[in-house]
């Protein structure tokens, strides 16, 4: 009998969750709120909005115990994967030309509220994530984990 091997967690992927809900006053600071008061802390924040709905996507540094919020709480959401990378201004352009000559296409961006260690990153969603880590790494980029951003 084949039994699964469970990763350690210091490699499981940064996860994005997208909150779907109507765009609607204190709706963000009511999901802010709920995280804070059972201390889940926004690491990184995106918001997409129209006339009648947005999308919050955001990372958390306890992606399980936030799922068991949203669900408990009857926000609908969705969960990705995300390459975040430690880039600073000077390595923008770097940055964007490694995945050009990968012709990986980056769906969105977006940077994060802390800076772990000092250096500022970014959240990526990209075609392939696996393509573009190592892509990232042979151009002497840093790519994080879940593990490595969490508190």
């Amino acid at each position: 009998m084949v039994t699964e091997i469970e990763r350690p967690p210091r490699d499981d992927p940064v996860i994005q969750l997208s909150v779907f809900t109507p765009n609607r006053l204190g709706r963000l600071s009511d999901l802010i709120g709920l995280f804070a008061t059972e201390g889940v802390h926004v690491l990184a924040l995106m918001v997409l909005d129209t006339t009648d709905s947005a999308i919050i996507r955001m990372v958390v540094d306890d992606p399980d115990r936030a799922r068991k919020l949203l669900v408990s709480e009857n926000f609908p959401f969705t969960e990705s994967k995300l390459v975040v990378v430690e880039a600073n201004s000077t390595d923008l352009a770097r940055l964007m030309a490694a995945l050009l000559e990968a012709e990986l296409n980056i769906n969105y961006l977006y940077s994060f509220i802390p800076q772990p260690n000092g250096n500022p990153i970014m959240g990526l969603s990209l075609e392939d994530n696996e393509l573009a880590e190592q892509t990232l790494r042979r151009h002497q980029f840093r790519t994080l984990r879940q593990a490595d951003i969490s508190r």
